[in-house]
């Protein structure tokens, strides 16, 4: 299976438009589990390849991210009948762009692979479907927008939903059908169900722009299934240093919210990074529950403007302070700015297995793998 992904590799974006094709024409009804623009879809396709590709010989993640697949797929509509169709195109699209590199015996373990993963799936789907809705309708109770092209959106799902603090939705507006974004909500779960989100416009972002400037009270969105790991674990002793970019306050805030519930009062640093004051999205906000909680520190730095006290990138910043090698660590923001935080962290003896941050870009393609010494052996 390797050996022929690195055939087809200078053909993947060509690839992937074949199989796409060949899928409609052969089963147009597959054609509404898709949004109109496909780009990002293809794009998705072939990591999702890949990552199973990676994995063929770790069994315990293979099962873990193909589940996660499963799982992530009711919200498209996914079926079993629907599995039989993309095998079939997807190894017609494979066989046609490998070339003579496409023997029996790759397309025996192309078959038996596939076979495989689409079993993992179609299981874990069908074993959420015992317990949860694929989607929740939600409505947009309240919209308020917060400056710099950032909005607060309140929604009210139809049903209690289940998620804990620190984790992300994904979420379907009506104007972008079959296009799903992920946001966190912004505090802990509530007993009225409703949920907040902070949602920032991305210059080509179109789900966001219209969930900033368009959306507006009594407007209906789905949320998918709550998702990730960056959560609290309850069990450990440890303290807690936070650190957040733009809206990526968001779960930081719902994670200091669910330290407070526990009551073991248990120290929580917390570090707001942006370029200017003006774009120091949140600091009021915590610096409120600062107030509230005697155990909660909240520290501010800008890197791009000269301002005592608080001058300074994060990893900047966090490296004045600590040390951090006893805390759990927690990040969430521009990709940039966490990996600078989470090399700043390390390089003060925080473990990495201590440093948690939710995947950048699509979380379920993209989430973490178990720990190497949890890993099984390969099997014979």
């Amino acid at each position: 299976m390797r050996s022929s992904v690195a055939v087809v590799g200078p053909y993947a974006a060509d690839m992937t438009v074949f199989f796409y094709a060949i899928l409609f024409a052969r089963y147009p009804q597959t054609r509404g589990l898709f949004p109109e623009n496909l780009d990002v879809q293809r794009d998705r396709l072939l990591r999702g390849l890949l990552r199973i590709v990676d994995l063929v010989d770790d069994r315990e993640n293979l099962v873990r991210f193909c589940g996660r697949l499963g799982r992530d797929h009711r919200k498209f509509g996914a079926v079993d009948g629907h599995y039989p169709a993309v095998g079939e195109c997807l190894l017609a699209s494979l066989a046609r762009y490998a070339g003579p590199a496409w023997s029996p015996k790759v397309a025996a373990a192309w078959r038996h692979g596939y076979g495989i993963v689409a079993q993992v799936m179609m299981h874990a789907a069908e074993e959420d479907a015992r317990t949860a809705p694929a989607v929740w309708e939600a409505e947009i109770i309240a919209h308020r927008y917060r400056g710099h092209g950032i909005a607060e959106i309140t929604v009210r799902p139809d049903a209690p939903y289940p998620y804990t603090a620190g984790q992300y939705a994904s979420m379907e507006t009506p104007w972008q059908p079959k296009t799903w974004r992920y946001y966190s909500p912004a505090h802990a779960p509530r007993p009225d169900n409703t949920v907040t989100f902070h949602v920032r416009a991305l210059p080509q972002g179109r789900v966001s722009q219209d969930l900033v400037y368009r959306a507006k009270h009594g407007d209906m969105v789905q949320l998918g299934p709550p998702d990730g790991d960056m959560t609290l674990d309850l069990c450990s002793d440890r303290d807690l240093v936070c650190v957040a970019g733009g809206t990526g306050v968001a779960p930081i805030k719902a994670l200091v919210e669910e330290a407070a519930r526990t009551g073991r009062e248990r120290p929580v640093e917390v570090f707001l990074g942006a370029r200017t004051a003006e774009e120091l999205y949140g600091l009021e906000d915590m610096l409120r529950m600062s107030q509230r909680h005697h155990w909660l520190t909240v520290r501010a730095a800008v890197s791009h403007e000269r301002i005592a006290g608080l001058e300074g990138t994060l990893p900047h910043v966090l490296n004045e302070f600590g040390p951090w090698h006893w805390h759990q660590a927690f990040l969430s923001g521009p990709a940039s700015m966490v990996k600078q935080a989470s090399a700043a962290l390390t390089r003060q003896g925080i473990p990495q297995e201590h440093i948690q941050f939710d995947p950048f870009d699509v979380p379920t393609l993209e989430a973490a793998l178990l720990p190497r010494q949890l890993r099984e052996p390969p099997q014979d």
